[in-house]
């Protein structure tokens, strides 16, 4: 049984993300440069007299658990997203959860890259933060909801996500420092041209295990570099100069995944100076490089994801193209000339399928505000 919506006490709409360049940066302290978008997750909530708390998602299915009781991680993946929020709530206040009621309806596609699960863990503690007058702060939020992905999902995120999925603005980018959670919003005007993003429909099964290799790669990296260096305390600050003396001195991949991180940060560092002075055309030529390292340096694309990439190039009218978020799978995000969009697609679409005997999807996204109360 769902909420009769108009009985709902609390809607919730949270946004999916984008991140424009900067990616597998966030767990190094480096600096990342995303956007919340305009597709969201909305969520309705009711409180109950009873300690029985009820979850139903429209496409997922519903689930119950009994709010004084302890908190178990469940078999049911997408579960653990709600239940590692509501046990980090629990924690930040002891005793002041009660019986309620979730209803949830999603416009963002699961494995694409653009965060559903960060808006779902965000979208839970907001609502619930509003629902039983917790006055949690945005950051305290944020926290919860990262610690969530670590303690109940399995991933050891970095607070890229939930942080844009929070923080974000309409027709900005945040210039988030990792690290210090310093961010700075910087406008997002990208006319002539729009984001588009291209889902391969592939998850390679690789993702959530290599996600964590990659970051134990970059601890161990970090680890090695410190006996010679202590001032650098990140490994993303570490200048690709001083990396270059490691070749040899750390395992290959290793090496290639430090190289990798050091130069990406320089890069979003440098794509904000550009985007904030009306470059487009320069920004996108960094998100291929991105691509270009992502593939070869760090080694999180696919075939498919490559496949995108390179038959981007063939435009003049499509200025940058990368994977975006983990890789395996997921998205490109283009940017594109408006006035070809519709044809990008359908040419992009048709080539892919071909090659890969697979659909495409294409999602045009445009930024928008982070996680809001629409009813309360």
């Amino acid at each position: 049984m769902t909420i009769l919506h108009s009985e709902a006490d609390i809607i919730v709409k949270s946004p999916g993300r984008i991140n424009l360049i900067g990616e597998h940066i966030d767990y190094n302290g480096g600096h990342v440069l995303p956007a919340a978008i305009d597709r969201k997750v909305t969520m309705w909530f009711r409180k109950k007299d009873t300690n029985l708390c009820r979850v139903n998602s429209e496409d997922e299915g519903a689930f119950t658990f009994d709010i004084k009781q302890p908190l178990t991680i469940s078999d049911t993946h997408w579960e653990n997203y709600v239940l590692g929020v509501v046990d980090g709530i629990q924690k930040a206040r002891p005793g002041k959860l009660a019986g309620f009621d979730c209803d949830i309806s999603s416009e963002l596609p699961i494995g694409a890259g653009i965060s559903s699960s960060a808006a779902l863990e965000c979208g839970v503690a907001k609502g619930l933060n509003a629902l039983f007058d917790l006055e949690l702060s945005d950051l305290e939020l944020i926290e919860i909801s990262r610690m969530a992905e670590h303690n109940f999902v399995g991933t050891k995120c970095g607070v890229m996500d939930q942080f844009a999925v929070t923080m974000g603005k309409q027709n900005k980018l945040l210039l988030l420092n990792c690290e210090t959670l310093d961010y700075k919003l910087i406008d997002a005007e990208f006319a002539p041209y729009k984001i588009v993003l291209l889902n391969t429909n592939v998850s390679h099964n690789l993702a959530s295990s290599e996600y964590n290799t990659r970051r134990a790669a970059c601890e161990h990296a970090l680890s090695i570099i410190q006996k010679d260096h202590p001032e650098y305390k990140f490994l993303a600050e570490v200048p690709e100069s001083i990396i270059e003396t490691y070749n040899g001195k750390l395992e290959g991949n290793v090496y290639q995944r430090a190289l990798f991180v050091s130069r990406e940060n320089a890069r979003t560092l440098n794509a904000a100076n550009l985007i904030q002075n009306g470059n487009i055309k320069e920004f996108g030529a960094l998100m291929y490089q991105t691509h270009e390292g992502l593939s070869k340096n760090y080694e999180v694309s696919c075939v498919e994801l490559d496949f995108l990439v390179d038959f981007s190039k063939k435009f003049t009218q499509v200025v940058g193209s990368r994977m975006m978020g983990g890789g395996f799978g997921g998205c490109t995000i283009n940017l594109v000339e408006e006035r070809f969009v519709n044809e990008f697609i359908d040419m992009a679409a048709k080539a892919y399928k071909k090659q890969f005997d697979i659909d495409l999807t294409a999602i045009l996204v445009a930024t928008s505000n982070g996680v809001e109360i629409v009813k309360s």
